[in-house]
């Protein structure tokens, strides 16, 4: 019976650690990395997959999408999609990965999903196999691998973390609804083109009815205006300072994590993000 072996990469830390680990303790496995690419992405997102492909030394697979997101967004009525209406994972990430497997799993081909979830996330589930020749495997959960592991994986690799992680807690799309505030003014700062661009999506959107804006409670018109963005640093700071009074810290301990935007929010992971888009 063939066997084929499959590794998604997000572009973020939990996949990119995934896959080194799969290279140090499986070297024999014929992995296939791909990447499904929403055309929409950070361009750290790109730097940091050049840099991984060179380290596995195999090609990461690009899986485009044969409709891009202006033509799904039309075809949701130009309503934005949120965290209930999720239509961009269906179309522009899950989409292309069943096209691309469907073939061998029609004919017999048992195919096997490596999937990066943590030891610290036992309410995280990976994507759920719809086939019966499809099989899903967590190893960093299996190995116990945590986020702190993660890091440390990265760091021994020589390999790094994304560099959209030093303002940013996720990979995914420029315009991601799972942003924070404070995540949406940095994005206008890095990347002015990409907010931009996500303003004109929200203003064509609500011009067509959408019930819902890109930051929940205000337009991105809104966000940016100044004296929004004072108030939006001022609460960050805030929150900052109260998380770093709370956790104690041990000073002889190598593996203190620094503080990401959904730890200052008090975010668990789970709940702030696709996995296929953001591990």
């Amino acid at each position: 019976m063939t066997e084929r072996h499959i590794l998604g990469l997000s572009g973020g830390r939990d996949s990119a650690a995934l896959a080194i680990y799969m290279r140090a303790n499986h070297p024999n496995l014929p992995i296939e990395y791909f990447f499904t690419d929403t055309g929409k992405e950070l361009p750290e997102v790109y730097t940091f997959l050049d840099r991984l492909e060179g380290f596995l030394g195999k090609p990461i697979l690009r899986l485009n999408p044969d409709r891009g997101f202006d033509f799904w967004l039309e075809e949701y009525g130009n309503f934005l999609p949120s965290p209930r209406t999720r239509w961009c994972t269906r179309q522009l990430k899950l989409r292309p990965l069943e096209q691309w497997i469907r073939p061998a799993l029609k004919e017999g081909t048992i195919i096997h999903s490596y999937v990066a979830i943590r030891a610290d996330e036992p309410t995280r589930e990976g994507y759920q196999a719809t086939h019966q020749n499809m099989r899903v495997h967590l190893p960093l959960r299996d190995a116990g691998i945590d986020r702190a592991g993660v890091i440390d994986i990265l760091q021994q690799a020589d390999v790094g973390e994304p560099g959209y992680y030093e303002w940013r807690s996720r990979s995914g799309c420029t315009f991601c609804f799972f942003q924070q505030k404070i995540e949406w003014v940095r994005l206008a700062e890095r990347h002015p083109a990409a907010f931009e661009e996500a303003i004109r999506y929200e203003k064509t959107a609500l011009e067509d009815g959408s019930p819902f804006t890109w930051s929940q409670g205000e337009s991105l018109t809104e966000l940016i205006q100044p004296e929004r963005v004072a108030a939006i640093k001022a609460d960050y700071a805030k929150r900052m300072e109260r998380l770093r009074q709370r956790r104690r810290r041990n000073p002889l301990s190598a593996r203190t994590l620094d503080e990401s935007v959904d730890d200052v929010y008090g975010i668990e992971e789970a709940e702030g993000g696709c996995v296929i888009c953001h591990k």
